[in-house]
């Protein structure tokens, strides 16, 4: 049956949103033929109804993102229109005000506006209606030629393309920068060392800190038409301990953060905003232990009441699993005086695959929670920590069961939210099944079901040296397990066909197939070295690692293509730069073997040394059995990769 409709009924505020979706959704629209699609605009913000027959389809709507999740549902089902049930009936009812995805464009993936708008177009099926691009930096500022520089910044005409683009689907674009900490992109240029505190967090109290401030917010703002703005202030661990404490010496930071928060409001009032924050530093603050998740925080009672009425405090966390916490924290974020917005997370970052387990875990129960506790607006958060090697279209499926959250009133079934990722991804041919499949690049033998420890061996096991292999103690015992696993997985992704994601499957199918024969060949390496099997590491140097090369270069290639259909170029060249490490290094090794090999060096220095368990911090847990690493710089080696 043609996908062929006839809009009509309330189309004022719909009609060129739904010419958009026609290419998304596979659907023609015609004047005088097709399917009759009436939209009906109702006072109703609790529900969404459509009914649909071989004749003709109502969708009632009291919210224009409504329509549009309504629209994709028609498609959903629209092969039954041909069958013999006489019609269909679907009444949703929505659980939040406001849901939507924050997207990280400041660890180097700025996503273009081409990238923008399809993500805008696959929230909008979702029926989800805020969009947020974290910009730290990465935004222009007039007359501030270093900030953002080289860093793929947003000129203000493309921030108001994407706040056009957005308003179609009835979707707010919400500005997200920082105006305390994660400054350290911003900061690192001689402008801003008059009002520098340490390398990533401003100088409170001196007056040119603010006039940055306020060019920042002018300029964050200026394109869009939402009033909200997020401010950011979290994680400002440091805070009046560098030159701050030269000049004024040690000070309470809950004062300093209750002097600089007031400063920054008076700025945004100025500007008629309604301004939001992260709410960490009051609870680490309060914490004897300096946690944001601490349940026995002690938060002073007159740094309560001095808390600013006017904004909001986004509670951030996609670490539990147990609803009970946050409803705990939802209740302390209350005491502050104004209502909390939630912000859970897709696990795409500090690995190159999505962590479903995780993320699927940690949404049922805080959205959950959520409704339990009436909180009204929640949002996604995809970060891109460590150079942002995964792709932010691996997450999709995480951000499908943040969507069924917004429709359902208790946890989503999960067929359906697979099912849902046909027709919101907007390729057919793929469910959440297939997206599911990219976990198991991490979840690999010796990882406990689910990977809520977090490992990331698909990140540690592709950019580790060969030669010095810091995390092969820990797969050791699992190393024959884990390359056999990764045999399977190649196959199974290199089925996997994708109309519109055919590079995604590719590039993750590459990250297997190379590691096939990396997640093991050090391992294998010492031990033919310990043992003096000098044959056997001349096989692999002449068989195995002239294949690894040229793995490694497919997937360098695949990688590329995959970025440049999404972001912005600049911030591959630190991806390029690690690629053409590895690469470098590999022929290294095949350098430093064969001169072994042939009698020329008498040892092998680097095969010399005992493998270790790499423990630093909290890399080898219970919950994580083979560890992680999370940051490149400690993966690739011992030594000393930048001044610290």
């Amino acid at each position: 049956m043609k996908r062929v409709i006839h809009l009509q009924g309330d189309r004022d505020e719909i009609a060129l949103g739904v010419k958009e979706m026609a290419g998304h959704l596979k659907f023609s629209l015609s004047e005088d033929s097709g399917i009759p699609l009436i939209a009906i605009r109702t006072e109703r913000q609790d529900a969404l109804e459509l009914e649909m027959n071989a004749k003709e389809i109502i969708i009632r709507f009291g919210a224009v993102h409504h329509f549009f999740r309504g629209l994709s549902l028609v498609f959903e089902r629209w092969e039954e229109l041909a069958g013999s049930q006489p019609s269909i009936r679907i009444t949703e009812y929505p659980q939040f005000d406001l849901n939507g995805a924050m997207f990280d464009c400041s660890r180097n993936a700025v996503m273009h506006v081409e990238g923008v708008k399809r993500f805008v177009r696959i929230m909008a099926a979702m029926g989800l209606n805020m969009l947020m691009l974290y910009t730290e930096d990465t935004y222009e500022i007039e007359g501030m030629p270093y900030f953002g520089y080289m860093r793929g910044r947003y000129t203000q005409e493309e921030l108001k393309e994407i706040d056009a683009y957005a308003a179609l689907f009835g979707m707010e674009v919400i500005p997200c920068i920082q105006t305390l900490a994660h400054l350290a992109a911003a900061l690192k240029w001689n402008y801003a060392q008059a009002f520098t505190d340490t390398e990533d967090i401003l100088l409170v109290g001196e007056p040119q800190t603010y006039e940055f401030i306020e060019n920042m917010i002018t300029a964050a703002s200026a394109p869009f038409r939402s009033k909200r703005i997020h401010i950011g202030m979290d994680e400002a661990h440091r805070l009046g301990l560098g030159q701050y404490l030269e000049k004024n010496g040690l000070h309470s930071r809950f004062d300093l953060m209750k002097e600089h928060l007031e400063k920054v409001l008076a700025i945004t009032r100025s500007h008629g905003l309604e301004p939001m924050i992260w709410s960490d530093m009051y609870f680490r603050l309060g914490s004897k232990h300096g946690w944001y998740y601490d349940l026995d925080v002690e938060i002073p009672e007159p740094v309560i009441e001095a808390m600013p009425k006017d904004v909001r405090f986004v509670y951030w966390d996609y670490y539990h699993t147990d609803p009970s916490f946050y409803e705990a924290y939802l209740d302390i974020h209350r005491s502050f005086g104004s209502e909390p917005l939630f912000a859970g997370g897709i696990w795409t970052w500090n690995t190159i695959a999505p962590n479903y387990g995780k993320t699927i875990a940690t949404t049922n129960a805080a959205l959950a929670a959520c409704k339990q506790k009436g909180v009204r607006e929640v949002f996604a958060t995809f970060w891109g920590n460590d150079g942002n090697e995964a792709s932010y279209a691996s997450g999709i499926l995480g951000l499908q069961w943040f969507a069924e959250h917004g429709y359902a009133k208790g946890v989503p079934d999960a067929e359906t939210v697979n099912r849902r990722v046909a027709v919101c991804s907007g390729d057919e041919s793929l469910t959440g099944e297939h997206f599911l499949a990219l976990t198991l690049l991490d979840e690999v033998p010796g990882v406990p079901g689910g990977n809520l420890g977090e490992s990331n061996p698909s990140k540690f096991l592709l950019w580790q040296d060969i030669l010095i292999g810091l995390l092969d103690a820990n797969i050791e015992f699992v190393q024959e397990e884990i390359t056999s696993h990764y045999q399977n997985l190649t196959q199974r992704l290199s089925e996997i066909r994708s109309e519109k994601y055919q590079t995604l499957f590719e590039f993750y199918m590459k990250v297997s197939a190379v590691l096939e024969i990396k997640a093991g060949v050090g391992i294998r390496l010492k031990q033919h070295y310990d043992e003096r099997h000098r044959e056997d590491m001349e096989r692999i140097v002449q068989e195995e690692l002239p294949d690894l090369l040229a793995r490694i270069e497919r997937l360098r290639e695949a990688h590329r293509r995959l970025w440049f259909q999404t972001n912005k170029p600049f911030g591959w060249e630190v991806l390029d730069m690690r690629y053409g490490a590895l690469r470098a290094r590999v022929e290294s090794a095949q350098y430093r073997i064969s001169e072994y090999v042939n009698g020329s060096i008498p040892r092998i220095e680097e095969l010399e040394e005992s493998r270790l368990l790499f423990d630093w911090q909290n890399s080898l847990t219970a919950d994580t059995s083979i560890g992680r690493s999370n940051d490149y710089y400690r993966i690739v080696t011992a030594g000393v990769f930048f001044m610290i």
